[in-house]
């Protein structure tokens, strides 16, 4: 099997390499991760200048490829050919930060899983599930493990598109696995005004860290009580039930 390991945290950022690590248990894994932190920086395809890609060494010796583009365009360089093919699952994380609710949308981590799934290769996100820093990155491999594990005694399906948020928890506190639904997402960004030495205004998107609303059956709620949380995502955005509210209203 050849799994190829990303992130949006940047080609050093020491999740990644807990990822990698854990995920060479089950085959062949091939880095290719972007050079810098792309947080919150959504499902992104550059088209409209080149990309590099060099080769470097990380901290525990083993060989990446990074590149200055997105994490989905890493997975799409990937898949056109930067890397050896086939590629039998793409793997993203482990996130510094919860991707919860309407943060999918948002993160590089869980669109660079999107960006295999629409190259027809499984993706799992993985995320550390709150704002802890610095994270049990043994008990993020744990997990890791686990999860792999299960999904690989299984023929892969590839429209798998997973993403799995840790509790930050002791992994001998942790008490499973829940499949769940994406939740309620809380955001309180503020608007910050300042002004450059020339009296220019700019802005940065500031605020609180966002919360969410602990319901069952949700990615906040099994985390809130200390469950591994697993959602099943599809890229399938249609609203199913709104087309057939509004559809009458076209037919006359």
């Amino acid at each position: 099997m050849h799994i190829l390991a990303t992130n949006d945290d940047g080609v050093r950022a020491p999740g990644l390499q807990a990822l990698a690590e854990a995920a060479e248990a089950f085959g062949k894994v091939t880095i290719l991760a972007p050079n810098r932190n792309w947080s919150a920086g959504g499902h992104v395809k550059t088209l409209t200048r080149p990309l590099r890609i060099e080769e470097v060494v990380l901290a525990n010796g083993r060989s990446a490829i990074t590149s200055d583009g997105a994490p989905s365009d890493c997975v799409a360089l990937a898949d056109l050919g930067i890397v050896e093919k086939p590629i039998d699952l793409v793997v993203s994380g482990i996130n510094a930060g919860p991707n919860l609710g309407h943060d999918v949308t948002y993160s590089g981590t869980v669109t660079a899983a999107m960006e295999a799934v629409i190259a027809g290769i499984p993706g799992i996100a993985f995320s550390f599930g709150g704002y802890a820093s610095p994270y049990d990155l043994e008990t993020g491999k744990a997990i890791v493990t686990q999860v792999l594990e299960r999904i690989l005694a299984h023929p892969l399906d590839k429209k798998m598109l997973l993403s799995v948020n840790i509790p930050l928890l002791p992994l001998d506190e942790i008490k499973g696995f829940r499949i769940t639904r994406q939740g309620q997402r809380i955001y309180r960004d503020e608007l910050d005004k300042r002004f450059d030495p020339r009296g220019r205004p700019y802005y940065w998107i500031a605020g609180e860290e966002p919360d969410g609303v602990v319901e069952e059956g949700t990615d906040f709620g099994a985390l809130e009580d200390g469950y591994v949380s697993i959602t099943p995502l599809q890229l399938d955005l249609t609203d199913y039930q709104r087309a057939q509210q509004i559809g009458p209203w076209f037919s006359e």
